[in-house]
């Protein structure tokens, strides 16, 4: 099993990147639109994943009832609160403290109690949690091998990490770099495709930290029925791993 070390994985250019669209994170119109439109599709597949692997009912309010949960790369919390309604005890570390102010606001309003905290994941000093979570994040870290580590040592045995992130392909690079940021679908200099990583590399990265994959889904969209969980990996995947 790969061991989790001290090396930095936060990209400052990245962190400023994300800082600066700190105060629209909420807006479902504003910076981060394309997040609020994939955050459900998200959560579709984490729900699914948490019955799966917990053993919860599918009719269950609060599935995550007694565990914990951290989110890594949480923004303002857009995953976050999702999951404490979903009853766990749940922490969110980004690496923008704008970002972290922006969730401590947004979950002080909504009546919701969340650790937030801002820096490294490693330097934090936090304990092993029954879920961890990280989307859209590991494309934009300084040492992907690294950071699936850090991930890892978060994560209690038998405990379920659930990621998503972009694919490598031609078409992602055409669509979610190209064409999304010169059409103001996401902020310029959101993505960059050489950083983007494939089902099968990210496959080898997990397995070389101990985790075993367990499910794969694509997110794709189509005009009529916009994004939603596909086959199609050509664009976008989420996936879930356990640690044995």
């Amino acid at each position: 099993m790969a061991k989790a070390s001290s090396a930095k994985t936060i990209n400052p250019n990245e962190a400023a990147h994300f800082g600066a669209l700190a105060a629209e994170w909420w807006d479902p119109n504003g910076s981060s639109a394309m997040l609020h439109k994939l955050n459900p599709v998200r959560l579709g597949f984490v729900r699914a994943q948490i019955d799966a692997h917990f053993g919860s009912e599918e009719t269950s309010m609060k599935p995550l009832t007694g565990k914990t949960a951290l989110d890594v790369g949480c923004g303002a919390g857009l995953l976050c609160e999702p999951l404490a309604r979903l009853g766990a005890d749940v922490t969110g570390v980004d690496a923008a403290a704008e970002n972290i102010a922006s969730a401590k606001a947004h979950a002080e309003q909504s009546g919701l109690e969340i650790d937030y905290r801002a820096g490294e994941l490693s330097g934090q000093g936090l304990p092993k949690f029954d879920l961890v979570t990280a989307m859209e994040v590991i494309e934009h870290v300084n040492d992907p091998k690294d950071f699936i580590a850090q991930l890892t040592a978060c994560l209690k045995t038998g405990g379920l990490l659930i990621l998503s992130t972009p694919n490598r392909t031609a078409a992602s690079k055409l669509l979610l770099v190209e064409a999304a940021e010169r059409f103001d679908q996401i902020p310029r200099g959101t993505h960059h495709w050489d950083q983007f990583i494939t089902p099968d590399e990210m496959i080898v990265l997990l397995g070389d930290a101990g985790l075993e994959v367990t499910d794969t889904q694509g997110i794709f969209f189509t005009p009529l029925k916009g994004l939603q969980l596909s086959s199609n990996m050509a664009l976008n995947y989420i996936l879930a791993a356990k640690l044995s």
